[in-house]
């Protein structure tokens, strides 16, 4: 039997690191952990992650500067949130598109069938 899904626990307003009560490196168990994971993936930029440079969303190289169509953006979000391993599917849902700002979510579903949305 596997272990429930954790991961550390982000403040949501500066995205770092929360202590406990007891002073210790706050965690996050699913389902919160699987978004924050979700929101992660989103957030990290192709190239970022000095150990395995072939994860992240291609924003300098398709999107930043690009003017991609927005289907190009949508499928780099979908795929980001595939990368979390216990998501099963994911949708990414535009809401507007002005000038340089996207707001949307993407919307995804566990492997054990949960439903979850992280807002772009």
């Amino acid at each position: 039997m596997s272990a429930p899904f954790a991961t550390l626990l982000l403040d949501q307003g500066s995205w770092d690191l929360v202590i406990d009560a007891s002073g210790n490196i706050a965690m996050a168990t699913a389902p919160y952990a699987v978004a924050q994971d979700v929101a992660s993936a989103l957030k990290t930029f192709a190239g970022e992650v000095y150990y395995d440079s072939t994860v992240g969303v291609p924003y300098f190289s398709q999107i930043l500067g690009h003017t991609p169509p927005l289907s190009v953006f949508k499928a780099a979000m979908v795929a980001a949130a595939l990368t979390v391993p216990s998501v099963a599917s994911a949708t990414c849902v535009i809401e507007a598109f002005s000038g340089r700002q996207v707001t949307g979510q993407v919307q995804f579903t566990t492997t054990t069938g949960q439903v979850g949305t992280v807002s772009l």
